[in-house]
């Protein structure tokens, strides 16, 4: 038994295919079959069911896979150790982040991070959370920048801070005559919401759970796929929408007046630093983490008096 054989099978466990797992381990696809099945015999048991496409697992296949990316993740500490003691971050650092935070957070963060460590390689992906989620289990991803809690017991969760939901209400509402408002106020404009698969949706909707069910049909009215478009739908039309508040950080004086905040204790997200609890590139990922927080308003940083909305 080899860490390359343990390797290949990881790889066709996540790609459900010989000829795709061949491709990203940069060797032929019989290379990788022999070794797997040197592997097979080896052992004395069937890992996959090849009579099966997309290819799958066999039942002590998925036990013997759980164990090899375990193996293979203390493996590749070793050369975590080494750089430690180098004292020197480099290397690929791969970030799933969730669409609505990363336009709004990323740029405060990045240029400075990349300043400090010159040698590390960031590759970002904006995914949902599910996706991420996945991307995290099958190592594909280092970390992911998720709104949280996930409830999923494979994962770690760091929170580092509590982003408010702000309310973005067109002249026409009978809510911009108001300074503050509620989840009642909000049910009885129209709301103009994210697409089904974006947490930010579920968290918005849970703002408004509890009144939700007396309200009539044809509330929630309008489903798009981006914070933006959510702005400019109340620009040009009329409602409102629920948006992040690091996302209204560059809106001019006539945006700023279409925002309302909501009476305390105000709904936030909270926003963590998520990984496997057995995952590499610590020293990086602690690294990026300092670097967000830092980034961030001050009263971001508490949950004192806010609302933390989940997304379920």
């Amino acid at each position: 038994m080899t860490l390359i054989q343990l390797e290949y099978i990881i790889a066709v466990d996540t790609y459900r295919s010989f000829v795709a797992a061949a491709k990203k381990c940069f060797v032929t696809q019989p290379t990788l079959s022999m070794q797997i099945q040197k592997l097979e015999e080896s052992i004395g048991a069937r890992i996959f069911d090849r009579s099966k496409q997309p290819v799958v697992p066999t039942d002590v296949g998925v036990e013997i896979i759980r164990q090899a990316r375990v193996a293979l993740m203390e493996s590749r500490k070793i050369n975590e150790i080494v750089q430690l003691k180098k004292g020197d971050l480099e290397g690929e650092l791969r970030i799933g982040v969730i669409p609505t935070i990363a336009p709004y957070l990323l740029p405060r963060v990045l240029s400075g991070f990349m300043q400090k460590f010159p040698k590390l390689q960031l590759q970002i992906w904006e995914y949902t959370t599910e996706k991420i989620i996945h991307e995290l289990k099958a190592g594909l991803l280092d970390c992911g920048i998720l709104s949280t809690p996930v409830y999923d017991a494979a994962l770690a969760e760091r929170p580092m801070f509590y982003e408010p939901f702000v309310a973005y209400v067109a002249s026409s509402s009978d809510l911009f005559q108001k300074r503050e408002v509620t989840s009642e106020d909000i049910l009885a404009d129209k709301l103009w919401l994210l697409t089904e698969g974006h947490c930010m949706r579920g968290q918005v909707l849970n703002i408004c759970q509890r009144k939700r069910s007396m309200e009539p049909e044809g509330t929630f009215e309008y489903n798009t796929g981006s914070v933006e478009t959510l702005k400019r739908m109340v620009d040009v039309n009329s409602g409102s929408t629920i948006l992040p508040e690091l996302s209204i950080a560059d809106f001019d004086e006539d945006q700023l007046c279409r925002i309302r905040y909501f009476q305390s204790p105000e709904p936030v997200r909270e926003i963590s630093m998520v990984t496997t609890h057995n995952y590499l590139k610590k020293q990086a990922i602690d690294a990026l983490e300092k670097e967000i927080i830092a980034s961030v308003p001050k009263k971001f940083k508490s949950k004192k008096k806010k609302d933390v909305v989940g997304f379920d």
